[in-house]
């Protein structure tokens, strides 16, 4: 019968360091042909806003021309950005959502 020696060695656990994933931005951009109403509904529906944060973001992309929907990861952010423009060309609205590193 073989006999099994033991070595004396410890093992050491090894932290490794995983950094988060890249977070995107989700911008909205203004134009003039999309109504004000339109642009508070998809807020509250894509981003899960209150009526009154969807007017805010809404007030500030038709003042500033852009405003921060949210911050995802890039699978996320692209998967709004796309829900967003799809749901807004079904119902004839040049809306633009975009999506840039955070």
């Amino acid at each position: 019968m073989a006999t099994h020696k033991q070595s004396d060695s410890v093992l050491e656990v090894q932290k490794s360091k995983v950094k988060p994933p890249p977070m995107f931005k989700v911008l909205l951009l203004n134009d003039d042909f999309t109504p004000m109403d339109f642009v508070v509904l998809v807020l509250q529906k894509f981003f899960n806003m209150t009526r009154e944060q969807a007017t805010q973001v809404m007030l500030k992309v038709h003042r500033e021309g852009m405003g921060v929907c949210g911050v995802f990861p890039r699978d996320v952010a692209a998967t709004k950005v796309e829900q967003v423009s799809s749901y807004a060309r079904q119902h004839q609205h040049p809306l633009a959502c975009v999506m840039e590193e955070n």
